[in-house]
């Protein structure tokens, strides 16, 4: 059995989760709304403040849709009700981050800035040279955090680029000169 498929979902108050037919879930909350369509072979049952899912049958295939169907759920859960945030640094001489409206532009060495714009749904805030990106999406999140990662990687040799800021950058040695 799936250790996470089979753990139930807690809804906390405030928080209504609707399951609609060919399980299109619905999940509301104090920070918004979100719904996805889930795998119509997975049983999905709302009893007394929790979600169990629950799998037909054990076809490798059904395991797998297992945890990811629960997992999938329990981020909504979250999402509505406190929220996602990945939070990048920007490193190296001369690069700049800096926001207007719902733009944010990149200054990171190339002959011109690079502009992004948020997505709908996900909000950055620039403070010095860290951005935070934060939403209710957990998917969304993620994305963009890695579209503005992708912008200009960290380099190994003296760690200049965009980095997560859990992320550990694995130095290599340089070049040596002639004895």
């Amino acid at each position: 059995m799936s250790r996470i498929g089979r753990m139930p979902i807690a809804v906390p108050a405030g928080v209504t989760v609707e399951i609609a037919e060919n399980n299109k879930v619905s999940v509301k909350g104090p920070k918004g709304e979100l719904s996805r369509v889930l795998p119509a072979e997975m049983e999905i049952k709302q009893e007394e403040g929790q979600i169990v899912v629950n799998r037909p049958n054990d076809l490798k295939r059904m395991k797998s849709l297992h945890g990811l169907t629960r997992t999938l759920i329990n981020n909504m859960v979250v999402g509505v009700t406190d929220g996602y945030a990945k939070e990048l640094e920007v490193n190296g001489v001369g690069y700049r981050v800096s926001k207007a409206g719902n733009k944010l532009t990149l200054n990171l060495g190339y002959s011109h800035p690079v502009v992004m714009e948020d997505p709908q749904g996900v909000e950055s805030v620039v403070e010095g040279n860290k951005i935070t990106i934060k939403g209710i999406d957990k998917e969304k999140v993620g994305q963009y955090a890695a579209e503005i990662r992708d912008k200009r990687r960290p380099e190994p040799y003296k760690g200049k680029g965009i980095k997560y800021a859990d992320e550990v950058i694995r130095r290599k040695v340089g070049k040596t000169g002639k004895k």
